[in-house]
């Protein structure tokens, strides 16, 4: 690799020889790295990295989150709290009752301190747990070592405390105790108000607002593709098949129209006059605006109707595909790693109270792991480099992998983890993987049995991101439908974008599991 220095930034010449190419055969590679602007963070202006926190949400009301975050604006003066009792205990004889408050805008509750003169207080000394609260009084500095600042309650006059929802202890499942995530599948209408789903909203929030935040700062355009969908993106078949054709539930399934010559369901009398499912992924539906727009993304739902019961394999989830034009894989690896590294970033620098409390209750050591994908420069192999290491390891130091390691097989997880946990201690990009198990979107490498796809490893995870670079050449792309058993009329549309001035596409879709 030569480094030039030239006005637009460092130039560097990558040469390669791919193993499975003659000896003789030279690739080179020549590109400009990405250079990202003065004063941004991995190309995110550096003034909006910190999220700004608003002092209302609604009316007069003061949110939790912006009291912690400057106490000393608050002190000696008045304002109004609304929220949830975590808890609420009685002192004093029974004469002050202290009610720990949450709005969910922070992981931190609020401590209230409420003088029996206030006119309700007989009826506040019957609430409890997750009882809803509306309440004046006065910020004063908090006497404890636990919180910087409390409210007190203490003016019959001015001050007061609005009981807006009753909860009946006796019933209400949610004790003040760590539940477990299968208890709380249990009760999800309620999950929400436990700690570790607050915090897993709160950052899952912020990470949606890194998404756009980044992409934004670099030019792209937000696009919302299709939900329902005739295409399958994946080829794979596990769909959710959307449909008005089938009978009511009290009606017999004899019902459904049905072809007389085939005996197969006649879609002509469907919705859409053909079979539609829910879409998998929307990056095919993306191309489009990326083929006249230049640099685009789709973040949105998407739905994959596999068997499975993993924690790694949801039926329901959203993902973020960004699409650009007139780069080349190097850029591809750029983009996501740079995007990975901004949103871990983002979340510890905005998140830092759940983040910790998931580094204690959840997962030792989570803020070390998460601060070591965000230094590290990442490892970049092929896909044929990986196996051979994974097989050298199996032969000469007899470590055993459920599945052994073949050329030609996708990597799983257990040989993923072994790489960026074992190998190499840190991220890795591995790309150019075998044709025969990418879908039909991505290009043919020379060698006629690899893609010009890459996924992202990270330790203690295994794939994150994965990405690749599409088939621009028409007949390679028909030729690839029909090899995967797709009709080439359902994809004419996506043929069309070769056919009438094609340009070079990749894309970084977050994977199913992330």
């Amino acid at each position: 690799c030569v480094q030039e220095t030239g006005t637009w930034g460092n130039h560097y010449r990558f040469f390669f020889k791919p193993k499975y190419l003659k000896s003789n055969f030279l690739m080179e590679q020549s590109k400009i790295i990405y250079q990202a602007p003065e004063n941004s963070i991995l190309g995110v202006p550096a003034n909006l990295t910190t999220k700004n926190v608003p002092e209302h949400s609604v009316s007069n009301i003061i949110r939790i989150e912006a009291i912690y975050n400057t106490p000393e604006k608050y002190i000696d003066g008045e304002g109004v709290v609304a929220g949830w009792a975590r808890t609420v205990r009685l002192q004093a004889n029974n004469t002050i009752a202290f009610i720990e408050l949450t709005d969910g805008s922070t992981h931190d509750t609020f401590q209230i301190v409420v003088d029996s003169v206030v006119a309700n207080f007989e009826q506040i000394k019957k609430c409890d747990v997750s009882t809803s609260f509306k309440i004046k009084g006065k910020f004063v500095k908090s006497p404890g070592t636990k919180q910087p600042i409390e409210m007190q309650v203490n003016q019959n006059e001015t001050h007061y405390v609005e009981i807006v929802g009753s909860c009946d202890p006796g019933t209400y499942p949610l004790a003040k105790k760590f539940h477990n995530p299968e208890t709380l599948r249990q009760i999800a209408h309620l999950r929400p108000r436990t700690n570790l789903i607050g915090a897993v909203a709160r950052i899952r929030n912020n990470l949606a607002f890194a998404t756009h935040l980044f992409f934004q700062s670099r030019g792209f355009f937000y696009v919302h593709t299709p939900i329902i969908t005739a295409s399958d993106c994946e080829g794979a078949g596990e769909m959710f098949q959307v449909t008005t054709v089938l009978p009511e539930s009290a009606e017999p399934i004899n019902k459904v129209k049905v072809e007389k010559t085939t005996q197969k369901v006649d879609y002509q009398h469907d919705f859409f006059k053909k079979p539609t499912f829910l879409t998998v992924s929307g990056q095919l539906a993306v191309e489009n605006y990326a083929c006249a727009l230049s640099n685009v993304y789709t973040f949105g739902p998407t739905f994959r109707a596999e068997n499975s019961n993993t924690k790694r394999h949801l039926a329901e989830f959203w993902m973020i595909e960004p699409e650009i034009c007139f780069g080349d894989l190097f850029d591809d690896m750029e983009l996501a790693e740079s995007y990975l590294k901004f949103c871990i970033k983002y979340v510890l620098d905005n998140n830092k109270k759940d983040i910790d409390f998931l580094n204690q209750r959840i997962k030792k050591g989570l803020i070390d792991e998460l601060q070591h994908v965000y230094n590290s420069e990442f490892v970049r192999i092929t896909y044929t480099d990986a196996v051979a290491q994974l097989e050298k390891v199996v032969a000469e130091k007899g470590v055993k992998f459920e599945i052994p390691p073949q050329w030609g097989k996708d990597l799983g997880t257990e040989h993923e983890r072994y790489l960026t946990d074992e190998v190499y201690k840190k991220p890795v990009i591995v790309y150019n993987y075998p044709k025969d198990f990418k879908a039909f979107y991505m290009r043919m490498n020379e060698d006629q049995k690899t893609v010009a796809a890459m996924d992202i490893l990270v330790p203690g995870v295994g794939e994150i991101i994965g990405g690749s670079q599409r088939e621009e050449r028409l007949d390679v792309l028909e030729k690839r439908i029909q090899e995967m058993g797709l009709a080439l009329d359902g994809y004419k549309w996506y043929s069309d974008l070769r056919r009438y001035g094609t340009c070079l596409l990749y894309t970084s879709p977050s994977p199913r599991d992330s």
